[in-house]
């Protein structure tokens, strides 16, 4: 098992691509946050191209893209669509290159995930997803503007999809980009995330499931508030370890590609094994997950960081519920209160 090497220091610029091998190209959009880009993958059909995720829909990421189309991609179309997952920096332009004539294939829960949650706008944060936040333990005066902010809406960043896509499933064989590549679905940051691992060379195309220097958010929502994603996160890095191998240089939804994937699940999986164990410690007294970052992080959260750590600390509290390490009570303040068993 060999270290993490990053065989390029330096990402694309907007516009610009990386070759990273024959007919695979690198490219790279802005995100408007602390994460703030998302890299995607150009694949060479001959006629066309095949893209590996998009990028959010707004007006400056569609102006790069078409800085792309006539740039490095050559003015050849955009054939086919692929999204790794649901979330809107991944597939926010799928619908805009679906109209432009391009064809989506992506993983069915995705799919329907992102088709629910673009049709479910709302003005104000509903009743459930306050009472969600109340027992999450969320910090009063962030509650109290929740109260009365609009939220943000899946839709304000993804282009509406069309009807139509074909479905991505665990051991399908795909040809993108003159390789074969066989479909293997993570889960935990996202339902049914796919990635691709090539057959004809060193070549994984990974999304979020698999990156280098930081670890994708596991969050529970209040779509699925008793829901256990880390659990399913293990698991998935679990199965993924007798395939992974040194020779992998793995193209993943952020940071820069890499190889040493072996070393990096088992980092992956200790992270949060790590973070378990200080939080059994932190919960010798009864806690809500609002009062659980320092363990888990090693920091304390605030700013726009707050609501993805407290998501990712109700997961690790609920894994440890579920599990029967702890037991939680729900008490008059409208939070839950987990403690170690």
């Amino acid at each position: 098992m060999t270290g993490i090497r990053y065989p390029w220091d330096t990402p694309p610029e907007h516009g610009a691509a990386t070759e990273i091998a024959e007919g695979v190209l690198w490219l790279r959009l802005p995100l408007p946050m602390a994460l703030d880009h998302v890299n995607v993958y150009a694949l060479d059909e001959g006629d066309g191209w095949t893209l590996i995720d998009t990028g959010f829909d707004s007006r400056k990421s569609r102006g790069i893209w078409e800085t792309i189309l006539a740039g490095p991609l050559a003015g050849k179309p955009v054939t086919r669509v692929i999204c790794t997952h649901h979330h809107p920096d991944h597939m926010g332009l799928a619908g805009w290159f679906q109209e432009a004539g391009a064809d989506l294939a992506m993983p069915r829960t995705g799919w329907l995930m992102a088709r629910m949650l673009q049709l479910d706008e709302q003005p104000a944060y509903p009743a459930r997803s306050i009472t969600f936040y109340e027992r999450a333990g969320m910090d009063p005066q962030i509650l109290e503007s929740r109260r009365s902010e609009r939220p943000f809406n899946f839709a304000d960043c993804t282009h509406p999809l069309p009807l139509g896509y074909t479905r991505l499933q665990e051991g399908q064989v795909i040809r993108m980009g003159g390789r074969d590549w066989d479909v293997r679905m993570g889960n935990g940051h996202a339902p049914e995330h796919a990635t691709f691992w090539s057959r004809d060379d060193d070549l994984v195309i990974a999304g979020d499931q698999l990156l280098p220097s930081i670890s994708p958010n596991i969050g529970v929502y209040p779509t699925e508030p008793e829901a256990d994603p880390l659990a399913e996160w293990l698991d998935s890095c679990a199965r993924f370890q007798p395939l992974a191998e040194d020779r992998h240089l793995v193209l993943g939804g952020h940071k820069l590609p890499f190889t040493g994937l072996p070393l990096r699940l088992t980092q992956l999986i200790e992270n949060h094994h790590g973070a378990l164990r200080r939080l059994m410690d932190h919960l010798a007294e009864p806690r809500r997950a609002g009062d659980c970052f320092l363990p888990i992080f090693k920091r304390e959260i605030s700013g726009g960081q707050y609501g993805l750590a407290l998501v990712e600390a109700l997961a690790h509290l609920n894994h440890l519920y579920q599990t029967g390490q702890a037991t939680r009570e729900l008490r008059e303040d409208g939070a839950w209160w987990f403690q170690a068993a």
